[in-house]
């Protein structure tokens, strides 16, 4: 039987942990990923890449919360691994703090991180504006590092890298049976969805050696991240700008607002200015889609739209995208029935 040709649009964190985990759970595929961009130059390699998921509004609780646990798990294996460094996956410790009481007591992943706990009184007077926090160890991942290792273990596996920018899906077909679109903010364009916006998000990247907890603004907007080769402070939120140049202004808003949580940090140096594009969308899509022209059909599995989340739930949703390419696959390798003369 020859092998369903797949072809895997984007190579960002979704096409190239989908492209494994088909990989992974498909048998007799041949996987390319498609891209005009590849590490370095994806947004998720600007990404902070810690594990703190945020809701999305139109996905069920129950099944964002089994997608960052598949995902948590399977980063936590990476780290208790000899190839944790490699991979820049490492455990780190922090607070979540608060200007007033939040409206629920805890949030859906409370029992995914590890030691989830309300802060103590002490805790709370390093932060004399805030009220209320939480406190527990998580996950974080540095997408220049992780990227290029989840794109080793594709091509291990078989997988082929093609660059080359995809103007419509149409024209994978007749060299590919099936599609995967992982193009995130690509697909306004590549099939029409007006729901997926951009969200303009400013980091800067910092030396400060000596920061070791990461301290996180409830609202999500002002946070500390410590990694492997540096500390990731944030950020900014700006809903359809599709403007990648830095912000001056915005950096030292950046700067002001993680010293004033972080007093030390007046002491960082070698600062670089990040900019990326969030692909915000109400519902992360997860679904297939049939495309029909001139009695052809090309199925299509489409997985993106997971806004400021997408290292926290990207395992968990490659693995569902997998699933739905595996019944694709099944129906292309069942024979039409013959109709009866």
């Amino acid at each position: 039987m020859d092998p369903v040709r797949v072809a895997v649009v984007g190579a960002g964190v979704m096409g190239l942990s989908t492209a494994l985990c088909i990989s992974k759970l498909v048998p007799r595929c041949s996987i390319t990923v498609i891209s005009d961009k590849f590490s370095p130059g994806t947004t998720s390699d600007v990404a902070a890449g810690i594990l703190i998921p945020h809701a999305h509004p139109d996905t069920p609780i129950h099944k964002q919360k089994q997608w960052f646990r598949e995902t948590f798990d399977h980063l936590f294996a990476i780290a208790n691994s000899a190839e944790a460094g490699e991979a820049a996956v490492h455990l780190v410790s922090g607070w979540q703090i608060f200007q007033s009481i939040p409206t629920e007591d805890e949030p859906f992943w409370a029992d995914v991180v590890l030691g989830f706990r309300r802060m103590t009184e002490a805790e709370l007077k390093k932060f004399p504006q805030h009220v209320f926090g939480q406190a527990f160890t998580t996950l974080k991942c540095e997408g220049t590092a992780y990227l290029p290792w989840l794109e080793k273990r594709v091509k291990e596996s078989g997988g082929l890298m093609l660059t080359q920018r995809i103007e419509d899906l149409w024209e994978l077909h007749p060299s590919f049976d099936v599609v995967v679109n992982c193009a995130a903010l690509g697909s306004r364009q590549l099939v029409g969805d007006l729901k997926i916006f951009p969200v303009k998000g400013q980091l800067l990247n910092v030396q400060a050696p000596w920061v070791k907890h990461f301290i996180r603004d409830g609202s999500g907007l002002t946070y500390i991240y410590p990694g492997a080769s540096n500390v990731t402070l944030g950020g900014s939120r700006q809903e359809g700008d599709w403007n990648l140049s830095p912000d001056a202004e915005i950096s030292k808003d950046i700067l002001s607002r993680c010293c004033a949580l972080e007093p030390s940090l007046q002491g960082a140096w070698d600062i670089k200015e990040k900019v990326g594009l969030r692909p915000y969308r109400a519902g992360i899509r997860l679904q297939i889609e049939v495309l029909a022209r001139d009695g052809q059909r090309l199925p299509v599995v489409h997985h993106y739209g997971h806004g400021s989340g997408g290292f926290s739930l990207h395992w968990g949703t490659a693995l569902e995208a997998a699933r739905l390419l595996s019944e694709c696959v099944q129906a292309l390798r069942t024979p039409a029935p013959k109709s009866k003369m």
